[in-house]
């Protein structure tokens, strides 16, 4: 059977995640181990499939790297990375434009500052956009390093989101933001905050679909 690690907690039902390589089972307080044992027998399939995947994703993250003259992804249009004369970085809208003879990680990390600033441009206009929309203030817009959360909002209607998301294209971006201004009006994912949702985007299962996609993509990236 493989081996997993347990983690017990005040819940009422199992589940397992595949997290680093290995097998995490999440379980009931009093739950007996034969039963939990029983259960992941019974899910083997599944767990060495995507321990494969988990595996696969790992080793393209360790080869990852940017180099001049690769294309990377700016609201869902791919661009290139050119090297050009002086020690100035940034985006001109038509490429991503570096110093010369940075080394691979130094150009991953120029690339990423460049991403964080425009999204913070990018994201506070849409913001202001869809909050007069819905017409709802949020008090702060920040841009985080969040790797699987695209956004977030605070009880005190403080919105956050990870620099990541401005690689989406429009659609995707607006309803992330569209998303996170709903929580102003509701802290939940109940059917009252699907409702404000779809007033805005009734189409917003498809653009949740297109994000997904991306996250995999990401997945297989180390953008670290």
């Amino acid at each position: 059977m493989t081996n997993y690690t347990l983690i017990r907690s005040k819940r009422r039902t199992l589940a397992i995640h595949i997290k680093d390589g290995g097998v995490e089972v999440r379980a009931p307080l009093k739950m007996a181990k034969c039963d939990i044992d029983r259960f992941v027998s019974s899910k083997e399939k599944w767990i060495s499939e995507h321990l494969a995947k988990s595996q696969s994703y790992a080793e393209q993250r360790e080869a990852f790297q940017l180099n001049y003259g690769d294309m990377v992804t700016f609201c869902g249009k791919e661009y290139p990375l050119i090297a050009m004369d002086g020690n100035r970085a940034g985006f001109d809208d038509e490429k991503f434009f570096l110093p010369h003879g940075l080394p691979p990680e130094q150009v991953k990390h120029t690339v990423v500052q460049l991403y964080r600033r425009l999204a913070k441009f990018h994201l506070t206009e849409c913001v202001e956009h869809y909050s007069a929309l819905m017409n709802v203030s949020p008090t702060a817009i920040k841009i985080n390093g969040a790797k699987t959360r695209w956004g977030s909002c605070s009880a005190k209607k403080s919105l956050n989101f990870s620099w990541r998301l401005i690689m989406a294209d429009d659609a995707v971006i607006s309803y992330v933001v569209v998303h996170e201004l709903a929580h102003i009006f509701e802290l939940n994912h109940s059917a009252r905050f699907w409702a404000i949702v779809a007033t805005v985007f009734p189409d917003y299962k498809e653009r949740q679909k297109q994000l997904k996609e991306l996250q995999k993509r990401l997945n297989a990236e180390d953008w670290e």
